[in-house]
C-alpha cells in the first residue's frame, strides 16, 4: 500500500494499524534547532484521546507519544523525527461479526476490491484511529510556524443543528465535550447526541478551521495552490465527503460585488473590509484569517441493523459491535487543526525556498 506520505518540504509518513501494537509517523523536513519534547505534543493529543466523554467511543488509549528520533537535547536536529503512540485498548473480538460482512458506507469494500486483502479489526490503515499521528504530527509544525500563527478549530453544525454564529467564543471551544464555540446551543447538542446514540444510530457534523497571522504570499498559481493541497489534506482525513474555503459553495448565490473583499488603506497598509475569500486569492495567502470548513459524514459503525452483503456476495444485515463514535466529527476538529498546521509548515518552507 503506497501514499502513506502527504507534504513537498515538511513531510509527514504515517503507519501502522488500528489493532496492531501501536501506530506512530514519521516527520521529515522539520528545520533544525527548534525547540521540541514529549510535553510539546502530548496537550494536542489529549484532546482527540478518545473515551474523554459520553459523546465519544469509550476506547481507552492513553495515546502517550514518545520521539524515537531526530531530538537531541530538546531540539530537532533536522533528521526524520519519529514518533510511538501505543494502543493499549484493542477489543478485536468485537469485530469478529463482521470479518466477512461489508459495512455500508466503509471502505471495507473498496479496501477487499483492491488489495483483496482486508483488516477487519477496526478497519486497520481506514480507521480514524490513524489521526492521532496526524495531530503528533501537528503538534510539530506549529512549533516550526512559531507562536504568532494560530490555529484554531471548532464545530459548528451537528447533524441538521448549527451554531449561532453572533455568540461565537473561542474560550467556550475548550469548555464542553463538543469543541462548539456556541454556548447556548451545548445543552441541544447534548440532547439530541445522546438520543442519536442510545438508538444505535450514528450522526455527522460540519468543522471549521481558522488560522490567523499567517504571512501574505504562501501558496503559487496554478498547482501549488495553497487551497488546492488544504483541501485535500482535509479531505484525506477519514469520512470528510466536503471541503470549503471562505464562503465555499455559498458564493455561489452571490454577486460579484458581494462577493469582493474590498480593498482599502490602513496605517499605510492593504486592508480588506471582508474575507468571503477565506484569505486565499488565486492560490495565494492574503494576509487575512485561512478559513476553510470540512463536513464529516456519519460513521459507518453503527449497532442499527443496515443491509449488507459478504465476501461470498450472500445478502446479510451487518451490526457493528463494539465501541464507536456516534458523531466522529467531534474529535476531527483537533485533526483539522493539524492538517491545517502541517500544510501551513509545509507552504512555509517552500516559500522561504523560493523567495528566500
Amino acid at each position: 500500500m503506497s501514499y502513506n506520505t502527504f507534504g513537498q518540504m515538511f513531510r509527514v509518513t504515517t503507519w501502522g494499524e488500528s489493532h496492531g501494537p501501536a501506530i506512530g509517523c514519521v516527520v521529515d523536513g522539520c528545520p533544525p534547532r527548534l525547540a521540541l519534547t514529549e510535553a510539546d505534543i502530548q496537550p494536542f493529543l489529549d484532546r482527540r484521546r478518545p473515551g474523554q466523554s459520553a459523546f465519544t467511543t469509550q476506547r481507552r488509549e492513553p495515546d502517550a507519544v514518545r520521539i524515537l528520533s531526530g531530538v537531541f537535547e530538546g531540539q530537532t536536529t533536522g533528521t526524520p523525527i519519529s514518533l510511538l503512540i501505543e494502543n493499549t485498548d484493542q477489543r478485536s473480538r468485537d469485530y469478529g461479526d463482521i470479518a466477512q460482512t461489508y459495512r455500508p458506507g466503509h471502505a471495507d469494500l473498496t479496501y477487499d476490491l483492491k488489495y483483496g486483502i482486508r483488516d477487519y479489526r477496526g478497519g486497520g490503515r481506514s480507521s480514524a484511529r490513524e489521526t492521532a499521528c496526524r495531530v503528533a504530527a501537528g503538534a510539530i509544525a506549529r512549533r516550526l510556524l512559531g507562536d504568532d500563527i494560530r490555529v484554531r478549530g471548532a464545530l459548528v453544525q451537528l447533524g441538521p443543528h448549527k451554531i449561532d454564529r453572533s455568540r461565537w467564543d473561542w474560550e467556550e471551544v475548550e469548555r464542553n465535550p463538543f469543541f462548539c464555540p456556541d454556548a447556548a446551543v451545548v445543552p441541544e447538542w447534548e440532547e439530541y447526541l445522546s438520543g442519536i446514540r442510545k438508538a444505535g444510530l450514528s450522526i455527522g457534523a460540519v468543522i471549521e478551521v481558522v488560522a490567523e497571522n499567517v504571512p501574505a504570499g504562501l501558496g503559487a498559481p496554478v498547482y501549488g495552490k495553497l487551497d488546492s493541497d488544504l483541501a485535500a489534506a482535509l479531505m484525506s482525513i477519514n469520512a470528510v465527503k466536503g471541503v470549503e474555503i471562505g464562503d465555499g459553495f455559498a458564493a455561489a448565490a452571490l454577486t460579484g460585488v458581494e462577493n469582493a473583499d474590498p480593498l482599502f488603506m490602513e496605517n499605510g497598509k492593504v486592508a480588506f473590509g471582508a474575507n468571503h475569500a477565506g484569505g486565499v486569492l488565486g492560490g495565494i495567502s492574503s494576509g487575512q484569517p485561512i478559513v476553510a470548513r470540512f463536513a464529516v459524514k456519519p460513521t459507518s459503525s453503527m449497532l442499527a441493523p443496515v443491509p449488507s452483503i459478504t465476501r461470498d456476495g450472500q445478502e446479510k444485515d451487518v451490526i457493528t459491535k463494539g465501541r464507536h463514535d456516534p458523531c466522529v466529527g467531534i474529535r476531527a476538529v483537533p485533526v483539522g487543526e493539524a492538517m491545517m498546521a502541517c500544510v501551513l509548515a509545509d507552504h512555509l518552507l517552500r516559500h522561504r525556498g523560493q523567495i528566500g
